[in-house]
C-alpha cells in the first residue's frame, strides 16, 4: 500500500510521478532521463554503480531494471548487459569485471554507504582509471540513483518494473 494517497482506478508509481508535486516530480523525472539518456559512462560502468545502488537501496524496480542502450554503429540493434553480469558485480568475482567497472560499483558502495570513506588512495585510484568529467558524470548517475530509487521505496511504489513513458527513461527487459 503506497504511503500517498492514490486513486484506486490508478497505477501507484505513475500517479505519484505524474500527479503529485509536479513542478518537482518532472524535474525529477528530466534529471533520471538526462542520467540514462546522456551518461558517458560505458553500458557495463553504468550498470555495475547502478545495480550495487538498487541492492543499497533495495528498490524493487530499479532491481528489476535492466538498461540497454542503441548502438549507432550496429544499426538499431541495443546494446546489452548479459544477466550474469550483474550476479558478478559484488560478488568478488573480479575476473568478470574490468577496474572501471569494479571502481564504479565501489563508487556507488561508498557513496552511499560511506561516503566520508573515499580518500585520498581511492580517489587516486579513481583518477587512474576515469578523467574528471567521467567521475562527475559516474557522481550525478549515483546520486540520481540513490535519491530516487529511496523515493520510490520510501513511498511504496517500487513494486513492480515499470516507469512512466512520458518520461523518456531507457527500455527494461524482463
Amino acid at each position: 500500500m503506497p504511503n500517498v494517497t492514490v486513486p484506486a482506478a490508478s497505477d501507484p508509481l505513475i500517479h505519484v510521478w505524474t500527479a503529485l508535486a509536479p513542478p518537482l516530480t518532472s524535474a525529477a523525472a528530466g534529471y533520471s532521463s538526462a542520467v540514462y539518456e546522456h551518461s558517458s559512462l560505458s553500458l557495463r560502468e553504468f550498470e555495475a554503480a547502478r545495480i550495487t545502488m538498487a541492492r543499497i537501496n533495495q528498490c524493487a524496480l530499479c532491481l528489476d531494471w535492466r538498461t540497454a542502450r542503441d548502438v549507432p554503429s550496429r544499426g538499431a540493434a541495443a546494446d546489452e548487459v548479459p544477466e550474469s553480469y550483474y550476479a558478478a558485480v559484488g560478488s568478488g568475482d573480479d575476473a568478470a569485471l574490468t577496474e572501471r567497472e569494479r571502481l564504479a560499483a565501489e563508487f556507488a558502495r561508498r557513496y552511499a554507504t560511506d561516503h566520508l570513506s573515499m580518500d585520498a588512495a581511492f580517489w587516486d585510484r579513481c583518477h587512474n582509471a576515469y578523467t574528471d568529467d567521467e567521475l562527475v558524470d559516474l557522481a550525478l548517475c549515483v546520486g540520481s540513483w540513490l535519491a530516487l530509487g529511496r523515493f520510490n521505496q520510501v513511498f511504496d511504489i517500487d513494486g513492480a518494473c515499470r516507469v512512466p513513458a512520458a518520461h523518456g527513461a531507457a527500455s527494461t527487459r524482463d
